[in-house]
């Protein structure tokens, strides 16, 4: 679908002056550990691929750089791409990985940058990369333009419920628990969390909710809570739902605390999740590390989605220096599709697993503007963006779209990559998306997606 997005000229990709000396060799030979390779107490040690033969002209700028992570599956790929080596073998031998505290820390700590302390990108729900760009999440409103490089994974998230919940009717379809928020409502509601408001999480509970007849803003009441704090605040009581990304889900029915009511891919088939953007001024100033960047990802995605080697890569995530769970089986079941949901219900499904490389509906990797333009559009359907972004043929978030998607990069490091061009998309757009509730989502016409919504605080 040309028409949709094309119609605005793309951002050029800036070229910096000048060539690095030499291709950076990584230390040691196939089959040993990279340097600072984390085993994780007892993982099993990964394989270390040759450097590649960089060209002079794709030799990145700089060795280094800093990228924020969460300890969830999101973060997969960069975590797999410095542990096999794939950062390394691209050139970019000191890729510093560095774990935030929360979605705020990693908020802040892009602000500030790498130079400052902080971080040059990392991963990133979305449309965070958006709403940094514009300024609207930062401290004093300081516009920090971002660049979305590429998505890092499909699927991998679950609405979590307190156990005191079960056989009350709160499971994907909610019509038979409207009661029981009504009574809630009136003394103590129902109370659902998710770790930074106004993205993924946010969104995917808030669809979830409304899609059942169950106004979120109304009806429940929302509040932002740590990954970290999920089983601790369910042990407390403190809150009934919960949504964010393995392995959190998993381990609330693992310590019998609650159940899953719904995966997301439950609620959206191939999804898309979470990506990597970056500070647009590291971009620029950095092209040729900004692709060897995303060579060192693409290829730690291919390896993630070969499900002969999800055991070593959950061995290697649980480790302490990444996750740091007390076992890796919390994580290599649902890397397999395979799913305790903690009320009985049992699902054994590949195709309900995390992606990083190709889904069902294609490409993960790649960044498709109409998912963006989806993030913006229940943005605006929830008031956390006024609706002149989507009025008018959605000519303002189509812009703010093209100013930070750079899918062009992608691409070019996709072709420079070797990756064949039957993987690399011709349109920016996926096209017709459909959710669990029958409501689909045509890019082409985001207005009239919003109109049919039943629930939401915006009107036109």
């Amino acid at each position: 679908m040309k028409g949709f997005f094309n119609q605005f000229s793309r951002r050029k990709f800036i070229l910096t002056v000048g060539l690095s000396a030499s291709a950076v060799l990584l230390k040691g030979c196939l089959g040993n550990p990279p340097e600072n390779l984390s085993n994780g107490g007892g993982t099993t040690q990964a394989a270390v691929k040759q450097v590649a033969n960089i060209s002079p002209e794709q030799t990145p700028e700089t060795t280094t750089v800093k990228l924020g992570y969460i300890p969830i599956v999101e973060a997969a790929p960069l975590i797999i791409a410095k542990e096999k080596g794939f950062f390394a073998k691209y050139g970019m031998s000191n890729v510093d990985l560095s774990k935030q505290a929360s979605w705020g820390s990693a908020r802040d700590n892009v602000e500030i940058g790498a130079a400052g302390g902080g971080i040059d990108g990392g991963q990133w729900q979305m449309p965070m990369p958006h709403l940094i760009s514009e300024g609207l999440i930062t401290k004093g409103n300081q516009k920090i333009p971002m660049y979305v490089l590429c998505q890092l994974i499909t699927h991998g998230n679950g609405i979590a419920i307190a156990s005191k919940h079960q056989g009350k009717g709160v499971s994907l379809q909610l019509a038979g628990a409207k009661s029981l928020f009504k009574e809630l409502k009136s003394s103590t509601p129902f109370t659902a969390a998710f770790t930074f408001p106004h993205v993924n999480q946010d969104l995917w509970i808030r669809y979830w909710l409304a899609a059942g007849g169950i106004d979120p803003d109304v009806d429940v009441k929302l509040l932002t809570v740590p990954s970290a704090q999920t089983v601790a605040n369910m042990k407390t009581g403190t809150m009934d739902a919960f949504s964010t990304g393995d392995p959190w889900p998993y381990r609330l029915v693992n310590e019998k605390i609650g159940y899953v009511a719904a995966l997301t891919a439950e609620i959206w088939k191939n999804h898309p999740e979470e990506y990597l953007a970056m500070r647009s001024d590291w971009v620029d100033k950095h092209p040729k590390a900004t692709k060897a960047i995303l060579k060192g990802i693409m290829e730690a995605q291919q390896w993630l989605d070969n499900f002969d080697n999800r055991k070593e890569a959950a061995q290697i995530l649980a480790g302490r220096n990444y996750f740091n769970l007390p076992s890796a089986d919390i994580l290599a079941e649902p890397f397999q599709g395979k799913y305790d949901m903690g009320d009985g219900r049992k699902i054994d499904d590949k195709s309900m697993a995390a992606y990083y490389w190709k889904d069902g509906k294609g490409s993960v990797s790649y960044p498709y503007k109409s998912h963006d333009l989806w993030f913006i559009t229940e943005s605006v359907r929830w008031g956390f963006l006024p609706k002149d972004y989507i009025a008018n043929n959605a000519t303002k978030a189509k812009e703010l779209i093209n100013k930070v998607n750079r899918e062009d990069i992608w691409k070019e490091a996709a072709k420079e990559a070797g990756i064949a061009a039957a993987d690399i998309p011709t349109s920016t757009s996926r096209g017709v998306e459909e959710f669990f509730d029958g409501t689909k989502f045509d890019p082409e016409k985001p207005e009239e997606y919003l109109k049919s919504l039943k629930i939401k605080k915006v009107s036109f």
